[in-house]
């Protein structure tokens, strides 16, 4: 657990966090040169100034600003919460793996359980507007992983975020949980529809920020945020992924800190593979099943048991239906012309649902929430239209230019 700190030293961790003009290789340093912060601001500007440059010496020499005092009397508010915690670069708690990324935060503020830092860890990131079936493929693989006592990271975004982070809390209390890392102040939950997820997180996993509380959601800030959770994890799995796309960075940090990086393969016509696929021709490892994690991370724990979690599965909690039999479509389509795109809300809503790899019906009844009949309708409406074709084995796959 961390350590239980007097105020005067919170207060000087929080202000040294924060200080102006100091930027956090710099901190180290003088920590390094010095001792604590409190040591620090007890220290002459003189001393200050063999360290750094004049006016910043004189700056940390001065007496504690009105906004760093009000900045550390939130902190100690905060802290008087039970579950609420901070850990410092002092602290005995403060997880090992973010020591050995270039750029470790001075400080984290974590609400929940901050043993989770230190657990075996692997982060998943994608899209924020991800397909129905990267959702199912995201919350399916968190749910496994965890299952089997992995930790999952990742940043509370919509989309793949968000369904990683309920999978790893389906696995229950027996699980690895999960680690929400914040983009914003501990205390503002960014997007907002995410409010109730973190209130989930926080009562069975951990929320952590660098960020001094009150601190609003600015794009800057986000990047920093994806090199901790590439930072707590030993490996990264990115789900879905555009070419331009915030999860590369996430995967490009984990690379260049020496952690595993894996991606899940997608359709060739989707604009959400592209990233996935650009990081496989890369040399991540290409991801079909959990098994293929767990051999790559885990290779001291004897041969990892088949795993029924696979990608494009109808469900998390089923195994997924076999591939398409050879037939009059095959396993994929792909045809020339494009069709006229769906004047019906409810074919819309089927297509959005579909994304780019063969479905089932029932899998498309839970995505769409309609009807059965309705969900028929539409399907035959858009066969009809080359929208969408029927396989062999009875699941339905969009044509390659369907309304793209």
């Amino acid at each position: 657990m961390p350590l239980h700190l007097p105020p005067e030293e919170i207060s000087a961790w929080v202000r040294l966090s924060a200080e102006p003009g100091l930027g956090p290789v710099q901190a180290r340093q003088l920590l390094q040169a010095l001792g604590l912060p409190q040591h620090i601001y007890a220290s002459r500007p003189a001393a200050l100034a063999r360290l750094l440059p004049l006016e910043l010496a004189q700056s940390l020499g001065a007496p504690m600003s009105d906004a760093a005092q009000e900045q550390a009397a939130r902190a100690l508010e905060w802290l008087q919460h039970p579950q609420h915690h901070l850990l410092t670069l002092a602290d005995p708690a403060y997880p090992k793996a973010l020591l050995d990324t270039h750029d470790p935060p001075l400080l984290l503020y974590v609400n929940g359980r901050p043993e989770l830092l230190s657990a075996p860890t692997l982060a998943m990131v994608g899209a924020r507007n991800a397909s129905a079936g990267g959702i199912d493929n995201a919350q399916a693989f968190a749910r496994h992983l965890a299952g089997q006592g992995w930790c999952i990271a990742s940043g509370l975004a919509m989309g793949i975020d968000a369904a990683s982070h309920r999978g790893a809390l389906l696995a229950g209390p027996e699980g690895g949980s999960t680690v929400a890392v914040l983009g914003t102040g501990i205390d503002i939950v960014y997007p907002a529809r995410n409010h109730q997820l973190a209130h989930e997180i926080a009562q069975h996993g951990a929320l952590v920020s660098e960020l001094p509380l009150g601190c609003p959601a600015l794009p800057h800030q986000f990047p920093r945020r994806n090199r901790i959770v590439a930072g707590l994890a030993r490996g990264v799995l990115v789900v879905e992924a555009a070419r331009q796309s915030g999860s590369l960075i996430t995967a490009r940090l984990a690379t260049e800190i020496g952690r595993e990086v894996f991606a899940i393969p997608g359709s060739i016509h989707s604009p959400l593979s592209r990233g996935c696929h650009a990081l496989i021709r890369q040399g991540a490892k290409l991801v079909e099943s959990a098994a293929d994690i767990l051999e790559e991370l885990a290779p001291r724990s004897g041969p990892a048991q088949a795993s029924p979690v696979a990608v494009s599965g109808p469900s998390a909690a089923t195994a997924p239906s076999p591939p398409a039999r050879p037939g009059r479509l095959g396993a994929a389509v792909a045809l020339d012309r494009a069709p006229h795109a769906p004047h019906d809300t409810g074919q819309r809503r089927v297509l959005d649902a579909m994304g780019h790899d063969p479905v089932d019906v029932d899998t498309l009844q839970r995505r769409t929430q309609l009807q059965v009949a309705e969900l028929h309708a539409a399907l035959l409406a858009l066969e009809l239209d080359d929208a969408v074709a029927r396989l062999d084995d009875g699941r339905y796959q969009r044509r390659q230019k369907a309304y793209d």
